[in-house]
């Protein structure tokens, strides 16, 4: 298991995600000691390095909060999907399982403060990552955070304030900086998960290794291998209990499709590399790669209803698809993907006072989508069953030339200049599918469905590639005029070739008026890009009215579609941001530390889509959309909150307490929005509802000698759902949610550790969904948490 320092023991604001390790921080050796020196200042307290460019900055002396949470915080989840490791340990953060919604059923959306999921920067060794190809929900696209293994992360860094001024796009909600291994030794774990219900069952393995490049740099590689069964928190359909019991004759499965997490297979690979060439000069490299697929179920097709997939036609006289599929099919949809990232450069000194860093990036997420047991009803017999449906392909490439210079003013210390430049190319793709994916058969002129049923191909009229390249240049500084007092101001000027310019600035200040309390305070501009592939891809998604129960079509367009024109759709701006955070923070000799932190974030021209057109009939339709919607500059947002941490770490008797809560109150209002011919009130209420605005994670827990017990609560408050139909959409809300998690560790010998617990230990569920119970759904597929019930595990770990 990875070993936590004691520098990040003391510095964590949440202090209890660390404490099942708490065994193996006792017994660090020599070079992991060495290692705990290299990341601490001489007070112990960690050093950070997001948010700023003061090589000596410690968590506690930020400018703007950050949490910082250790390898031992992130091993302690049963999930291999980061996304959900942070949604456990960062009240702030919220992710969705969104089961059967095509491409989100595997990269799902992630939110931190409420705000978009690409409104939050990532970056990898503080180089940005690339985005992920899906375009999820209201459009958003972002990297994505499961192609990255666990094992290989030796900390993540949350900044939870609005940096555009210092990382230029996308930090508008903040940023999570993932730092990767970087020290010697070997290990390796072994895994097994199962839900209570009997299903999940999952495996993980990984190993890791790293070692000294002789006495002038090191090489750590890093292995994840993980897979996860499918699960069901599904009834029987009434309709397809009334089917069955009409044809007794057919064997109609129970259920008849699965609402629940997909089959999902993953392979995850990372390197970190350094030598120091000369002195004062450090080639460096490190990078990440991901392969794997998954398929999960869609909406099962009644033979008795669905009239425009079973009904009759001119076309095909003698020929009808009970033949093929007498007791109705369910869509399986497939996606396979493939994603890496490389980055290198050079970073040292240039005499005593100035640094660089010139480095280059690239990244590509690419994700195939297929079908089996399908149809394209339009093309009656000469239909196949399975599919290939097409290619998204998500390419960047950056460059970079930071640099840094200590300027001696006569001030306390010396300030502390940041400045540099960057060129960025974004590029993305869509690839056609197979012909009968897209195709529009002879029967689709008396009503039955074109394209593969459940998710239909991309199509020529579809595929194309679009790229945008920007520039930009930034300067940073901070400066400490008093012993109290600390000053920062950055700005950063970038040009964007789809869209033009754009300029954002950020002022800062801290005073620490009584040693280990601090007041501090920012105010900011930010911006998010539109990409290439928000400003061109055109998509078609397919769904089943839960009141008709017949199949229906919808196209999302490009704002530049002639249609989407005539409807009212003008070119995309980037969304702007303004954000003010004011807060305290506080550490003690005796174990204490915490902070509160006040924060507004107010977004002009948000990004969303439309409200839904029905197409008129003289516009021409040659992909047979039911209805069309686009994305748009949709809403004005002001969302206003408070984080609060306290942490508690102290040794207690022959052993070590930890004790943390955090607590999150995030509030979204709708200040202004487009005319109604436009505006999307679905999205309005989304906006404002669709999340809790409190959540809150309380830990506890104890070690001695090497055993260790951790025990944490979940609570999430009240939000908003809402199911799409053709006719319309229908809101529920459901009331707040407390989740209990367990776990203890025991550690064998010198190198092996075993883990045991559980998550949501008292299988609770929510409330029940009740406006999809026609489709067999039982809970809420946008829940902000797992409501598969119960989960068990057990994990072995070995350490060199």
């Amino acid at each position: 298991m990875k070993r936590l320092t004691a520098g990040a023991l003391f510095a964590l604001p949440f202090a209890a995600p660390s404490f099942a390790f708490a065994a193996d921080a006792a017994s660090l050796d020599a070079s992991m000691e060495a290692a705990a020196e290299a990341d601490a200042d001489r007070d112990g307290n960690l050093i950070i390095v997001t948010g700023t460019r003061d090589a000596g900055r410690t968590q506690f002396d930020t400018l703007a909060p950050i949490d910082v949470l250790s390898s031992g915080a992130i091993d302690n989840s049963v999930s291999d999907d980061l996304s959900d490791t942070l949604a456990q340990l960062l009240p702030s953060f919220n992710v969705q399982r969104l089961p059967a919604n095509d491409g989100l059923a595997f990269v799902r959306p992630a939110t931190l403060r409420g705000l978009s999921p690409d409104q939050t920067l990532v970056l990898v060794n503080g180089k940005r990552y690339h985005r992920s190809a899906l375009l999820g929900t209201r459009g958003a696209q972002a990297a994505d955070l499961a192609s990255i293994p666990n094992l290989a992360i030796k900390r993540i860094e949350v900044l939870r304030d609005g940096a555009s001024a210092q990382y230029g796009s996308d930090a508008i909600a903040g940023v999570i900086n993932i730092i990767l291994d970087d020290q010697p030794g070997m290990e390796a774990y072994g895994q097994f998960s199962q839900y209570y219900e009997g299903d999940g069952t999952a495996y993980r393995t990984g190993a890791q290794g790293g070692t000294l490049l002789g006495e002038r740099g090191s090489l750590v590689i890093s292995g994840e291998f993980s897979k996860s069964d499918a699960t069901s928190r599904t009834r029987q359909r009434p309709d397809a209990i009334v089917f069955q019991e009409a044809n007794p004759h057919f064997d109609v499965p129970n259920p008849v499709q699965r609402w629940g997490q997909p089959d999902l297979r993953s392979v995850r690979a990372a390197f970190n590399a350094d030598y120091e060439i000369v002195d004062g000069a450090t080639l460096y490299g490190f990078g990440t790669w991901s392969e794997g697929e998954g398929v999960t179920d869609f909406n099962w097709r009644n033979p008795s209803f669905t009239a425009n997939v079973y009904g009759s036609s001119p076309a095909f006289p003698d020929f009808n698809f009970a033949e093929i599929y007498p007791a109705g099919f369910t869509p399986r949809f497939g996606s396979e993907f493939d994603d890496f990232q490389l980055a290198g450069g050079m970073r040292g000194e240039l005499g005593a006072r100035l640094t660089y860093d010139l480095s280059a990036s690239t990244g590509r997420n690419r994700i195939d989508y297929n079908m089996k047991e399908s149809l394209n009803a339009s093309l009656g017999p000469d239909s196949p069953t399975s599919f290939y449906l097409g290619r998204l392909r998500q390419s960047e490439l950056n460059f970079n030339a930071d640099f840094v210079y200590r300027l001696p003013l006569g001030l306390v210390d010396p300030a502390n200049i940041a400045f540099g430049a960057e060129r960025r190319k974004e590029s993305y793709a869509i690839f056609p599918g197979d012909p009968a994916s897209y195709a529009i058969g002879p029967a689709a002129a008396s009503g039955l469905a074109p394209n593969s049923n459940g998710f239909p191909g991309f199509s020529p009229l579809n595929a194309g590639s679009w790229s945008q390249t920007s520039y930009a240049g930034y300067v940073d500084v901070e400066a400490r005029p008093a012993e109290m007092l600390t000053l920062g101001a950055a700005g950063r000027y970038e040009d964007f070739s789809a869209f033009g310019d754009t300029f954002n600035y950020k002022l800062s200040a801290r005073l620490e008026p009584v040693r280990g309390v601090a007041l501090r305070s920012t105010y900011s501009t930010g911006f998010r890009a539109p990409t290439p592939g928000q400003l061109n891809a055109v998509n078609t998604s397919q769904g089943l009215d839960t009141t008709t129960m017949q199949i229906f079509n919808r196209g999302r367009l490009s704002p530049n579609d002639p249609i989407a024109i005539a409807l009212g759709a003008a070119p995309l701006k980037p969304e702007k941001s303004r954000t003010l955070t004011a807060g305290l923070t506080f550490q003690s000799d005796f174990g204490l530390t915490g902070s509160v932190d006040l924060y507004q974030i107010k977004l002009r021209d948000r990004f969303g889509q439309s409200r839904t057109f029905t197409v008129p009939d003289d516009f021409p339709n040659p992909q047979r959309f039911t209805a069309v919607n686009f994305f748009t500059n949709d809403f004005d947002t002001r969302t206003r909150g408070i984080d609060a941490v306290i942490a508690y770490a102290r040794n207690l008797g022959a052993g070590r307490a930890d004790i943390s809560l955090a607590y999150n109150y995030n509030e979204t209002k709708v200040t202004s929005g487009l005319t109604d011919a436009i505006a999307n009130e679905t999205q309005r209420i989304l906006f404002e509802d669709r999340l809790p605005k409190h959540n809150a994670t309380a830990s506890l827990g104890y070690s001695i000698g090497g055993f260790g017990i951790q025990a944490r609560g979940r609570y999430y408050g009240a939000w908003t759902d809402v199911s799409g139909n053709a006719t319309g959409e229908i809101f529920q809300r459901f009331g707040s949610m407390m989740l209990f998690d367990l776990s203890a560790s025991l550690k064998l010998n010198e190198h092996m550790t075993l883990r045991a617990g559980a998550e949501n230990i008292f299988d609770a569920y929510p409330d029940e969904a009740t406006n999809q119970a026609v489709r067999g759904l039982i809970y809420s597929r946008h829940a902000p948490y797992d409501t598969d019930g119960g989960q068990y595990y057990v994990r072995l770990g070995v350490s060199f």
